[in-house]
């Protein structure tokens, strides 16, 4: 269970339902208070949603773990975790291990990993966002219900940045926008493709080196449809070396060499600001050794 007291500073003569909306308490989680007989108190005694509170009053909501419980099988794998409180866990993400199970693989995931180093009986997996299976780097999960709905929000509203380096084949423009839509591609239940028909998908680079037939690229997306870099690499003629599905040359790198380099969050209850590097993996930086991580952010504006 997750106990969050607020104090009531300048919000006078508002009801608990707005003071709770504003402070980021998504819809579903005020109706599962509602139900609980301790669920929000003002004050140490029950209070309605409907009442109203006054300046100095504190207002208290327990979030309890939803009853449903997915069993992930607990299994000792390495896992890089970089930042993790009461709300949210944030890994760093190796290549080569997906993020969540599925019907077909119910092991060696994050979920996997994250069950068995948080050693809780009712662990529940809430990743916000996704990594493919082969992309690298940073990954934000939620510790409860209740930081779990206000990340979601967060990302969905674009409050939450994650920006990429890729290296990418041939000799990319300085900087640039692709405004290029995608779907699927027929008979393909995994292959994307660039079709008027598809959803609008934006995706910003820029060069940050290139040597030896390669650029390294920082890339920041407006919408996050699947496969979206790997898939307008290609679209402008400069795909990923070691793509499987859009560039199938694996003589340097046996996957695709994309890695979620940046992170800016905001800590769901504190309101923190929070930012995350995680420093470019061996099999990418070997394509720029010579490029540290220092220098690598002082490149990327950060």
């Amino acid at each position: 269970m997750r106990c969050v007291t607020y104090k009531v500073e300048e919000e006078n003569d508002i009801t608990v339902e707005k003071f709770l909306r504003k402070k980021g308490v998504s819809r579903r989680v005020i109706i599962d208070l509602k139900k609980e007989p301790d669920g929000i108190t003002a004050n140490n005694e029950h209070i309605r949603t409907i009442d109203r509170l006054k300046t100095g009053d504190n207002l208290t909501i327990r979030v309890r773990e939803c009853d449903f419980i997915e069993h992930i099988i607990p299994q000792d794998i390495e896992l890089d975790i970089i930042y993790q409180d009461e709300d949210m866990t944030v890994i760093s993400k190796k290549a080569g291990i997906a993020v969540h199970p599925s019907p077909r693989n119910r092991e060696n995931t994050v979920a996997n990993a994250l069950a068995f180093k948080t050693k809780k009986k009712e662990f529940v997996f809430r990743a916000i966002g996704r990594l493919d299976k082969n992309t690298s780097g940073l990954l934000v999960v939620a510790e409860n219900p209740l930081s779990a709905a206000m990340l979601s929000d967060m990302s969905s509203k674009k409050l939450m940045r994650r920006e990429y380096i890729a290296v990418c084949t041939g000799n990319i423009p300085d900087s640039g926008t692709i405004d290029a839509p995608i779907r699927r591609q027929a008979e393909s239940v995994v292959t994307r493709i660039v079709a008027d028909d598809g959803e609008r998908a934006v995706t910003h680079f820029k060069k940050i080196a290139y040597k030896d037939g390669f650029s390294l690229a920082h890339i920041w997306l407006e919408t996050g449809r699947t496969h979206q870099i790997r898939v307008h690499m290609k679209h402008i003629g400069h795909p990923l070396p070691g793509d499987f599905l859009y560039n199938s040359n694996y003589n340097i790198i046996s996957r695709h060499a994309l890695h979620a380099a940046f992170l800016n969050v905001t800590q769901p209850i504190t309101g923190e600001k929070l930012e995350f590097f995680a420093p470019l993996p061996a099999d990418m930086q070997r394509f720029f050794p010579e490029i540290t991580s220092d220098e690598l952010k002082i490149l990327c504006g950060k």
